[in-house]
């Protein structure tokens, strides 16, 4: 498990940079005053002493697509052994799609990381012509910057749907009934309803393109200080 230590310099959040929407994470991470790093091979993420960032975002992009690259440059099971040992992991769109325990509509040899108890469908809300922003309820407990009941913005673009939730995991954010964020449990604390994310959190849409840090904040609260 990663270990708290103490915090000299900003901390490095890897920012999964194979496909996709990688800029505009970049962008708000170091707006929060982390420093923001691409991971394209396993030495960004992982070395001898152990992970080199502190957190990591997986950006939306095409599933599929990042999934191959994943296994191709051999950073799948680093990327899913870094995250099972502790270090915070935000996915986006696609990301939510890598990070879930299962996908129901996966294409020819898709394959995900499970390390969110989630099953998604991908492209739940349709084609990208019909993209658009959107408020998103939280959930009663909140997510650090929030109120509880409160909302968050941020844009849905052929965005998948969360459709069940397992005991390991529980909903945070949701719009018109249908669950659209999840964050793993990891003991009493999020059993009781504490605000904080988990170690692995999922969402169907992107904060990062509406400008709303409430989400990254969360995840940057989840870093050992």
């Amino acid at each position: 498990m990663v270990s708290a230590r103490p915090r000299t310099a900003p901390a490095a959040v890897g920012v999964l940079a194979l496909q996709g929407g990688v800029a505009e994470h970049l962008r708000l991470i170091e707006g929060l005053g982390a420093r923001a790093v691409p991971v394209r091979r396993e030495r960004d993420l992982t070395g001898p002493d152990g992970p080199r960032v502190d957190a990591i975002v997986l950006p939306g992009g095409e599933s599929s697509t990042q999934d191959r690259l994943l296994r191709l440059l051999d950073l799948a099971e680093p990327l899913r052994g870094a995250v099972a040992d502790g270090v915070p992991a935000l996915g986006t769109c696609a990301g939510l799609i890598l990070l879930a325990r299962e996908v129901l509509d996966p294409a020819p040899g898709q394959r995900s990381l499970d390390l969110l108890d989630v099953s998604v469908r991908r492209n739940a809300f349709g084609a990208q012509l019909v993209s658009h922003e959107a408020e998103f309820e939280v959930g009663p407990s909140g997510i650090d910057g929030t109120e509880p009941g409160g909302t968050v913005r941020g844009a849905l673009i052929r965005a998948p749907e969360i459709v069940s939730v397992g005991s390991g995991a529980r909903a945070i954010v949701r719009r018109d009934g249908r669950v659209l964020g999840a964050t793993s449990i990891e003991g009493d604390a999020d059993v009781a309803g504490h605000a904080s994310l988990g170690r692995v959190t999922g969402i169907a849409f992107h904060p990062e393109l509406s400008g709303e840090p409430a989400i990254h904040r969360a995840l940057l609260s989840r870093i050992p200080r």
